[in-house]
């Protein structure tokens, strides 16, 4: 509604994950930094954990684009609720492979022989896994044996794990200290600041169009950011709801008592 009496080319604060709209805090350029080297060094395992709605997917897809594309072939997997065969499936589909062996252990022979060919190719092959916190222990096993395909100078394959932070309680499990020794690289997305918020507020208006209005005032700012706890998906959500506030007033700027309604509003449909 408010989209038009703005003059904005497209909505500021929707929530899906477009790497467009990725405001780069420090600690989210800190993040990008850590899955580049890891992944460049082959390091082998790299672990990216954050709280639901910091940002993750986002990054994880800027990183995606970044990522040289004549080096490197990808696996996402999104769905990580899957058997051991059913991992493999989903990789080696990821990967481009369309005939794909039965069994397990003939899924693992496919797959090494798929990675070897890749690498004789000069390509290095990573498989990001999103939601990590949702494996089963026998997937992660699984995974680690993968890691453990290599030849005499490097490793088959880079693994990149993102998750919710009770991946950290996931991989604090005895049965997994062989996986945990393997992590070389364990960055945490830590929540915005209060001057990150500004910033990020206003990197989002000015990539939907923004010609100086609206703009938020400080408290408004200071109520989204205490109301969000500094997460990127609720800081959204407050802003969104904030300007259809001030548009209802016809206001260009979004006030201390926007931000309030807003938050309430939130308070009231998660409560």
């Amino acid at each position: 509604m408010y989209q038009s009496f703005y003059g904005f080319s497209e909505m500021p604060f929707n929530i899906t994950p477009d790497p467009k709209f990725l405001y780069l805090s420090p600690t989210h350029l800190e993040a990008l930094q850590h899955l580049k080297f890891g992944v460049q060094e082959r390091k082998g395992f790299i672990v990216l954990v954050g709280e639901v709605g910091c940002g993750k997917t986002t990054l994880c897809r800027r990183f995606l684009n970044e990522i040289d594309s004549a080096r490197f072939d990808t696996a996402l997997i999104l769905n990580p609720r899957v058997t051991e065969t059913q991992m493999l499936k989903a990789i080696l589909a990821e990967l481009g492979e369309t005939k794909l062996a039965r069994s397990q252990v003939d899924l693992v022979a496919q797959m090494n022989r798929v990675l070897l060919e890749r690498i004789e190719r000069g390509r290095d092959i990573v498989l990001i896994i999103d939601e990590a916190q949702n494996l089963k222990v026998p997937v992660l096993e699984q995974i680690r044996l993968l890691s453990n395909l290599e030849t005499d100078k490097q490793k088959l394959l880079q693994i990149v794990l993102m998750g919710q932070p009770e991946l950290k309680e996931v991989l604090a499990r005895d049965e997994l200290r062989q996986l945990r020794q393997r992590i070389l690289v364990h960055y945490e997305l830590r929540p915005l600041t209060l001057t990150d918020t500004e910033h990020y507020i206003q990197h989002r208006l000015s990539l939907a169009g923004s010609q100086g209005r609206p703009t938020f005032s400080r408290w408004a700012t200071r109520s989204i950011h205490g109301g969000s706890g500094g997460i990127p998906r609720l800081i959204n959500s407050l802003c969104d709801k904030s300007l259809l506030s001030a548009f209802i007033r016809e206001s260009d700027e979004v006030s201390y008592w926007d931000a309030r309604r807003a938050l309430k509003e939130h308070r009231e449909l998660t409560e």
